[in-house]
């Protein structure tokens, strides 16, 4: 799963839609605040991709579905990739409502002998911003006149043989050249995306237990444990 992940490279991640020719427009009363350790619930960057149509947004991380009659007590922060079709949750949104969810990076436990569990942060080798897939959806509480919620999960996949060893699961992470293809949902091809990372794509380190709680925030959150560079 992708329980926690920091971003703090939004120029960057736009410089990028600009050189793949990915013309966006920013919503209305976009705003973006740097996080070494986002957690759920919190408010994320995600770009939306609806009828050809891309938005920058921010939105609410764990799922709320639009034909929820009331907020839902689970509000999936992940979806399996596996199961998307099957699951009445996110099959609606498969062909309709796919976003990308930049992050400079994603932490992830492992269990260490006598020690509980250790934080680990993965990110791209390159140094580039990482592209989550994902689904989002809008919800308006029934009887109110109050703003719709814009919500997203983000995908997941079987862990490549770099990441197997911390964890069994790990984001989507899409190439930039295939983020047309996910942001266009209605794409045939868009689903066969929906797998592991290429071993190369990712590194990742072990972290301090500072990162354990989401009120830490900041750049010593990605210090390594070891104290190398």
């Amino acid at each position: 799963m992708c329980g926690r992940f920091g971003f703090f490279e939004l120029a960057i991640f736009i410089e990028q839609l600009r050189q793949l020719e990915l013309p966006f427009e920013e919503a209305q009363g976009f705003s973006y605040r740097q996080s070494w350790n986002i957690a759920p619930e919190s408010g994320i960057v995600a770009l939306l991709g609806d009828h050809g149509l891309l938005s920058l947004n921010l939105l609410r991380w764990g799922l709320i579905p639009q034909w929820s009659t009331s907020l839902p007590k689970v509000r999936p922060i992940n979806a399996r990739a596996e199961s998307l079709a099957a699951k009445p949750f996110f099959r609606h949104m498969l062909n309709r409502h796919h976003c990308i969810i930049p992050a400079s990076g994603f932490y992830e436990w492992k269990a260490a002998a006598g020690q509980g569990k250790e934080a680990w942060y993965a990110h791209r080798a390159d140094g580039k911003p990482m592209a989550m897939a994902g689904l989002w959806d809008e919800w308006r509480e029934p009887g109110t006149d109050a703003p719709p919620v814009l919500s997203c999960t983000i995908i997941t996949t079987v862990a490549n043989r770099r990441m197997k060893p911390v964890h069994d699961r790990m984001p989507v992470i899409l190439e930039p050249h295939d983020w047309k293809c996910w942001l266009e949902s209605g794409t045939p091809d868009a689903l066969d995306l929906l797998k592991p990372s290429d071993e190369g794509i990712i590194d990742l380190y072990a972290v301090s237990s500072k990162v354990n709680n989401p009120r830490n925030s900041d750049r010593s959150c990605l210090e390594r444990l070891d104290g190398g560079k």
